[in-house]
């Protein structure tokens, strides 16, 4: 699909005053690829620009409330505030920036994608990941990571307790201090792949404060692959 150039691009204002939520992901859903779109007086409203598939440049006015940007399949959303729970829940592909805090289980079941909190986001960011990106500027909360099947998480700040709790295939980079690790997560060596990595990631999210060389990278250490329930009669 050719890109869009920012001079062709129509714009388009949504007030959430005036319309329902219904109304407002019903009109999103009507316009073409390439559309700039901004939704005013958001005012913590929840379901805002979910469940599209065509590539917006979507601008949330204020702050937003659970599940913003959810089922995302192609847009760039742009929240100018806090969001509350869940936000870029199961997002496919494009991307989802919040400018200032998350709530709980930012990026959850995220299967591609990227997600990018410029503050700090609270417990269960990234849970279940299962192959997107979710950059974090400031802190996480406890349980981050947790059940992360595939994926990446970069954390530019401190993250909680139970990190990466159960995890599988995604890694995580914490350029913090990390208050403990969950069950089967492990700090591991870090090589010069994951440095470039790191970098990669700090330039599309705008984290200048990361040093890659600096991060510690957290990956599974595979020993609940084969969980047995029964194994010594300790679970």
């Amino acid at each position: 699909m050719a890109s869009v150039t920012p001079a062709e691009m129509s714009r388009v204002e949504l007030s959430c005053a005036e319309l329902s939520v219904r109304e407002i992901n019903a009109a999103l859903r009507q316009l073409p690829d390439g559309t700039a779109v901004r939704l005013t007086e958001a005012r913590g409203q929840h379901n805002l620009a979910v469940g599209l598939s065509t590539r917006l440049d979507i601008t949330i006015s204020g702050n937003a409330g659970y599940f913003t940007g959810g089922l995302g399949d192609g847009p760039d959303i742009t929240v100018e505030g806090f969001t509350g729970w869940s936000a870029g829940e199961n997002l496919m592909s494009g991307t989802l920036r919040v400018r200032g805090n998350a709530s709980e289980s930012a990026g959850s079941s995220a299967h591609g994608g990227l997600i990018v909190i410029e503050g700090d986001a609270s417990s269960r960011a990234g849970i279940s990941l299962k192959g997107g990106t979710v950059a974090v500027a400031g802190d996480v909360g406890h349980m981050s990571g947790f059940m992360a099947q595939a994926g990446t998480m970069l954390i530019g700040g401190d993250a909680g307790g139970s990190l990466g709790d159960s995890l599988y295939e995604a890694v995580i980079y914490v350029a913090g201090k990390i208050r403990s690790l969950g069950s089967d997560a492990q700090v591991e060596e870090l090589t010069d792949a994951d440095v470039a990595r790191v970098r990669e990631l700090a330039a599309a999210a705008g984290f200048g404060h990361i040093r890659a060389e600096d991060v510690t990278r957290v990956g599974s250490a595979r020993t609940l692959y084969r969980f047995d329930a029964l194994k010594d009669q300790r679970y």
